[in-house]
């Protein structure tokens, strides 16, 4: 169960010194902890890996937005920081899907559909995200999806 290893490796960060490390595990679990309490669970439960994998996606695309803004800001000392908690985050998240595989994906789907007005381009992303759900980036599915109607 992915909730009760990543507890399990905060004993191990803490001995060895890894503050990156510890901190963002640390957010992990306060992150697991929320989400039971905001579905009417106890807090000392575990989530399901599934449960686990969307908190872990959501904190990820929180850090990705955090590092574009410090990026803006011209805060780098915070955005190496974000940065080196995000190749934490994604060591627990299933690997995703690359861009010509998507496309290809994209493209059966809007021929087996017979999807062909730009009108239906919202039915095409709507099935498409819930069959890639947790194996791609909803911006790169929207970015081939707007592709296919130019």
């Amino acid at each position: 169960m992915l909730h009760e290893q990543i507890k399990n490796n905060i004993k191990k960060a803490m001995l060895a010194k890894n503050t990156v490390l510890l901190e963002t595990l640390r957010s992990m679990i306060a992150s697991f902890t929320n989400e039971l309490i905001s579905k009417n669970r106890k807090p000392n439960e575990f989530l399901n890996d599934e449960e686990v994998i969307a908190v872990i996606t959501r904190l990820s695309k929180q850090r990705k937005d955090s590092i574009e803004q410090y990026t803006k800001g011209g805060r780098e000392d915070l955005v190496k920081e974000e940065k080196a908690q995000l190749v934490i985050l994604e060591t627990y998240l299933p690997k995703l899907m690359e861009k010509d595989e998507i496309e290809k994906i994209a493209k059966n789907k809007k021929e087996e559909l017979n999807i062909n007005e730009i009108t239906k381009k919202g039915m095409l992303m709507q099935v498409l995200m819930r069959e890639l759900k947790g194996k791609a980036e909803g911006g790169v599915v929207k970015e081939i999806v707007d592709n296919l109607f130019k």
